[in-house]
């Protein structure tokens, strides 16, 4: 089929296929838990954090800021060679917003990540609001010899949301941030939601085309899921509000990847939470089925990632 080539076969750039291109093998994230706080907790922007933020749905149980990073570290390999049988990682450092220290202790723990045995390189998490100059540069240099990549939450393009989720940060932000960051080595990931219930299917096909155009290299996409302990979660609790069906968002999705960018590699296509933690909605599916799934639609329709892409920006 056209367009699906230059993806080996798949329906959209997949980062699991880029990352053995890359490396010729698999490569695992090994998380890790520094014990960072967040400008929206600590009470420099806020102490109530974004309203869906439980660091406890996505986080592994066995980390522990308690524990060093090596040790974190040690285990995850561990278990992670293992399951996968791999021999190389990247260390993912992942809950709240892992560059909002001062450079000497991120220095330090970024490396004694790299200092431990099969580490190619960091993942690292973080707000836009929380880089500066001084840190890429610190970055941009751990980059001319390790596979480093930046994880910036945007979560949607809307400053009204923005403000409604309390993420504390606007869309400017981010695009300061991905300007400070652009051309220095360093790989860029946006994570952004999808179902926020007062957005459009619209704004979403929107949103698209403006991300397509953004000098990233990687994508996280979430479906909205509404998890315990979190102020949307009471919310939703004590007044129910509709989100999308598993059709409705796999539909949605698919339009969506096909007005992306084909440059731009997925990393993730839906959130995932513990069973415990999750309040809604509630698919029971499996991953590996919505995967299939999203192929299946993609199929249905002889269609592929960036089929209808076109660049927002005006043409010169």
């Amino acid at each position: 089929m056209q367009g699906r080539n230059e993806f080996h076969g798949k329906y959209y750039n997949a980062y699991v296929d880029f990352i053995v291109r890359k490396y010729g093998e698999r490569v695992q994230k090994v998380t890790v838990d520094a014990g960072f706080t967040c400008p929206n907790r600590d009470g420099t922007l806020g102490t109530a954090g974004c309203i869906y933020c439980n660091n406890d749905s996505f986080n592994a149980a066995t980390n522990n800021p308690q524990k060093s990073i090596t040790r974190q570290i040690s285990e995850g390999i561990k278990f992670l060679s293992a399951r996968y049988n791999v021999r190389k990682f990247f260390v993912y450092f992942q809950p709240y917003s892992n560059t909002y220290a001062p450079l000497e202790q991120l220095r330090a723990y970024y490396q004694e990540a790299l200092a431990q045995p099969g580490v190619v390189g960091l993942t690292i998490g973080t707000r836009p609001d929380c880089i500066d100059k001084q840190k890429i540069d610190y970055l941009a240099e751990l980059a001319q010899n390790y596979d480093i990549t930046l994880e910036y939450g945007l979560e949607s393009i809307y400053d009204e949301t923005l403000i409604k989720i309390n993420r504390q940060h606007d869309f400017q932000a981010y695009l300061k941030a991905i300007d400070m960051s652009k051309n220095r080595g360093i790989q860029i990931c946006t994570h952004i939601i999808l179902g926020f219930p007062w957005e459009t299917r619209m704004q979403w096909l929107k949103e698209v085309e403006i991300l397509s155009d953004i000098p990233m290299d990687f994508l996280k996409i979430h479906h909205l899921h509404i998890v315990k302990q979190t102020v949307l979660g009471q919310r939703y609790l004590q007044q129910p509000f509709e989100l999308l069906s598993y059709a409705q968002y796999i539909d949605l999705l698919v339009s969506f990847l096909e007005k992306l960018n084909p440059r731009i590699i997925i990393q993730r296509l839906f959130g995932q939470s513990p069973g415990d933690l999750l309040l809604a909605p509630k698919w029971n599916r499996t991953h590996a089925e919505m995967l299939q799934d999203v192929e299946e639609e993609f199929k249905h329709r002889e269609s592929w990632q960036g089929k209808k892409f076109k660049s927002a920006k005006p043409k010169l």
